[in-house]
Formats: C-alpha cells, sequence, structure tokens
C-alpha cells in the first residue's frame, strides 16, 4: 500500500433527524442502520482498509464519543482520533487533520469523507479514489467527488463542471439544496452532479487553500505547528479549536478556490440522512413496507419503515407513507413528508421530556 495514502472520516455528527434511534450520547454512526452486522463508521473503515495503510487511517470526532470510536474500531488507536473539544463544522476539523498529516508527511494525499455513507459496489468506488489520489499527486488541485444524479433531488447539493474530454471536469459552480423546479433544471442540462462531501487533495495544496481563504483559521493551527503528533496535541487543541471560525469546507474553501475538480463517478451512494434515505435500500414487502428489528404485520398499509426493538410484534393497520420508531422508552410516529421536521421535534423533546432522551 502506498504509504502517502490518507483517510480522514468525519465522525462527530449527531445525525439529529435519525431521532429517537440516533441521540446525542450515540449517533447514527455507531449504529448497525441498515442490519448489516456492521455500524455505519465500522463499513468506512472497512471500506478505506483496502488501499490504504490502517495506520494512515484518522477519525475525527468529538471527544465525547472517543470511547464509542475506540470500542467499535479496535485497529483504531488514540494518536489516530482528532478529538474535537468543540462542534465547529467541518473546515477547522480538516484544517486539523491536514496539519497533523503534512507535519508527519509532506507529501501527504488525503481523501475526506463522512463517516455514515451508504456505498454500493466498493471496487468502483475504490477505483475512483485511486484515480483522484493519482491526480491530486501531480497537481495543485482541491477535488470533490460528484454522483451521476438519477432524479431531481432536493436534499443534496450540485455541482455544475466545465465540459471537457478530460475525466476530471474543472468545476464551475456550487449550488446548495435547490427547489425542485431548479433541481428538474439541473438535472436536463447534464451538466450537474450530486455534491457527495468526499473530497481528495494533497495536505499541501489544502493547507495553501486555507492561508488563502481562511488566513485567520490558519494562523490559528499554524500556531500549534510543533504540537502535532506529539504529546502536547491534545492541549493545544483543547485550549484553541474554539476559537476556529464556525463554518464548512464548502463555504470556506471550495467556493472560494479556482483550482477545484470534480470526478464525476457511477457507484450507487445514499448519504443516508434521513429515514426515507434510508428506506430506500432496506429490503420491503410488496407494498414497499421496510421493518427493522421486530416482526411487523401489514393490514391495508404501503411504503412505512419500521424499526422496533428485536422480537417485538406490532401489528400496523391503514397506515401508509409512515415513519415509525422504537427505542427503549421512545415511540416516533411521523409522516414520512414531515420528516425534516423531526430535527425541530427533538428541541421539543428536550424541553417537554429532558435532554436524556436526544
Amino acid at each position: 500500500m502506498n504509504k502517502n495514502y490518507y483517510a480522514v472520516i468525519m465522525a462527530g455528527g449527531v445525525g439529529s433527524r435519525f431521532w429517537p434511534m440516533s441521540t446525542e450520547q450515540f449517533p447514527k454512526q455507531f449504529h448497525d442502520m441498515l442490519g448489516t452486522g456492521s455500524t455505519l463508521i465500522q463499513k468506512t473503515v472497512g471500506r478505506f482498509e483496502k488501499i490504504i495503510p490502517a495506520e494512515n487511517i484518522l477519525i475525527a470526532t468529538n471527544k465525547k464519543y472517543e470511547n464509542l470510536v475506540l470500542e467499535q474500531l479496535p485497529k483504531i488507536s488514540s494518536k489516530q482520533l482528532l478529538l474535537e473539544p468543540a462542534m465547529r463544522n467541518t473546515a477547522p476539523c480538516i484544517l486539523y487533520s491536514a496539519f497533523k498529516i503534512h507535519h508527519e508527511n509532506p507529501d501527504g494525499i488525503m481523501v475526506i469523507a463522512p463517516s455514515d455513507h451508504w456505498i454500493e459496489d466498493e471496487p468502483e468506488f475504490l477505483k475512483n479514489i485511486k484515480t483522484a489520489f493519482d491526480f491530486s499527486a501531480e497537481n495543485d488541485a482541491l477535488l470533490t467527488l460528484g454522483i451521476q444524479p438519477t432524479s431531481p433531488n432536493t436534499g443534496y447539493g450540485y455541482i455544475q463542471f466545465a465540459d471537457s474530454e478530460n475525466e476530471l471536469k474543472k468545476v464551475k459552480k456550487f449550488t446548495e439544496k435547490p427547489n425542485l423546479e431548479i433541481a428538474k433544471q439541473f438535472l436536463e442540462s447534464g451538466d450537474y452532479l450530486w455534491n457527495a462531501g468526499i473530497f481528495v487533495w494533497s495536505a499541501k495544496s489544502i493547507l495553501k487553500a486555507f492561508k488563502t481563504h481562511l488566513p485567520e483559521m490558519y494562523a490559528l493551527f499554524s500556531n500549534g505547528e510543533k504540537n502535532y503528533n506529539t504529546v502536547l496535541e491534545n492541549q493545544f487543541i483543547e485550549t484553541n479549536y474554539g476559537f476556529s471560525e464556525n463554518i464548512s469546507i464548502d463555504f470556506g474553501i471550495m467556493e472560494k478556490a479556482g483550482n477545484v475538480f470534480v470526478l464525476p463517478v457511477n457507484f450507487k451512494w445514499n448519504d443516508l440522512g434521513t429515514w426515507s434515505s434510508l428506506h430506500k435500500e432496506l429490503k420491503k414487502d410488496s407494498n414497499q413496507n421496510a421493518t427493522l428489528g421486530g416482526e411487523v404485520i401489514y393490514i391495508d398499509s404501503s411504503n412505512n419503515i419500521v424499526k422496533t426493538q428485536s422480537k417485538k410484534r406490532v401489528v400496523i393497520q391503514g397506515l401508509n407513507d409512515y415513519i415509525v420508531v422504537e427505542k427503549d422508552d421512545v415511540i416516533l410516529i411521523c409522516p414520512k413528508d414531515k420528516e425534516q421536521d423531526i430535527k425541530q421535534i427533538t428541541s421539543a423533546v428536550k424541553n417537554e421530556f429532558g435532554k436524556d432522551f436526544v
């Protein structure tokens, strides 16, 4: 395996749209959401272990999830953890990881990936990552993977690319989640891709981009350069991380930089952001009902997703397009077309029942 290859797996999110299964104390990336026998983060690490040395896989997560990560990933050592003392979106943790990798290996090439995505056809995915690594090793470029859209999905951001015969395309524009009419226009135009939030670049290229486009953040983290990969690293991060701007890599760097490229890819992908997105990937009965955990009898019911405790027997009658989730002493019953409200529902739950339930 190439010693210059690194992976940074972002695993600090709460996944509040998967409440009540995903909670602040036990987020979705640490659950076996698809019933495969492996949690999402375990699947993600296993995927990258096929092409990246195990010791070069870093996990960026909130410090309160340190024990969860070490329990679920026994091959990962404490020195491979980037423990965030505060929630600060994706840009700060990516800059932190870039400094850490560059300090260890100035020729390091990084892939940045969320811990909770579902990817089918792993050989194709890994081939795409290898293509991206090769390009990034030879070019001062910031590269992202773009998924060929299969529908006018309004839940994803979009990437417009400049047409060329090259495999990698120059990015013209990033667009945040559009409305349905605009998403349909994007699909018809043929030059838009879904933004998967998977990035590849050399450590030196992304550091250069931060120095140019987020100079204050760059200065903050560069003050600790002598501390990275030493016993002083955690203390430096604990003291300084909270002062970094709360901004995503998309807003902070990708939408500003002029050397951004996209690799159009064809593997089947799902960001597993909502119960409906999970429903798409689960085995379903003839009426499109998906069951996780228990045993359910569906009568005059269709297109539901029901998650209950193991061996729980449930009867659903006359229910269509619903999410039904039971976890311990909490039950959620919500129309699928209202699932974006689940994030707000958790605020009401916290106020009424207490923070232990979210």
